[in-house]
């Protein structure tokens, strides 16, 4: 599997060269600053990309916005975001073509190796890896909002781990519950969100991150 990264800090863009390579995938580029990282991913299309929000030559958003543009010129490229501090701007600009896989994480994640792996792995094929963080700010800020405020607190439980992008399988297990009544649950979260059910999971979460990144908006 071909990875981009974009990472301006040498120790870390070393390491992660190293993590990434030691789980099979192969790092064809490295880049250290925003215009690097959109020469890179628009020159080698590849499978995904790895991309610090902040890089030169501005500190602010260099990394996301190259990783934006580059998608308008490589519809559905996969981009996984890497950020110092949860930053819900970045997350909905992140989430607004709809399109591809996509992913939000903290770099302290990052020390999380299996997790983080798995978060590539999953944005490579198309699906989505938000950060916990994340996901609580998206659905706190509207809590009282409907629809979200019409969910029951076991629902609002479902949602998170649904958008985190994890499967009923893997949600059911999380919270000790049945596959059928997280099937349940489910269901009624997309009634409730006028959001239609989809066999998809990928498509799935995709849906209820767009919804709630509107919600937000």
């Amino acid at each position: 599997m071909r990875v981009v990264l974009g990472e301006d800090l040498a120790l870390l863009r070393d390491g992660l060269i190293r993590l990434l390579a030691a789980h099979d995938f192969e790092v064809v580029e490295a880049v250290d600053s925003g215009p690097a990282l959109l020469e890179a991913l628009v020159r080698h299309k590849p499978d995904v990309a790895v991309v610090d929000v902040r890089m030169p030559p501005t500190f602010t958003d260099e990394g996301l916005k190259a990783a934006i543009e580059a998608r308008k010129q490589v519809p559905g490229l996969p981009i996984l975001v890497l950020s110092q501090y949860v930053e819900q701007l970045y997350a909905r600009e992140l989430l607004s073509d709809r399109a591809g896989g996509v992913g939000y994480l903290l770099k302290d994640r990052v020390s999380e190796v299996g997790q983080f792996v798995d978060a590539v792995r999953r944005v490579a094929a198309g699906g989505t890896a938000m950060d916990p963080d994340v996901i609580s700010q998206l659905l706190a800020r509207r809590e009282r909002d409907e629809p979200l405020g019409s969910l029951t607190p076991r629902e609002r439980e479902v949602l998170s781990l649904m958008a985190e992008g994890r499967s009923n399988a893997a949600i059911a297990a999380r919270m000790f519950v049945t596959e059928k009544a997280v099937s349940k649950h489910t269901n009624n979260i997309f009634s409730k969100l006028m959001l239609p059910p989809s066999e998809d999971d990928n498509r799935r979460v995709l849906a209820v991150l767009a919804y709630l990144n509107d919600m937000n908006g």
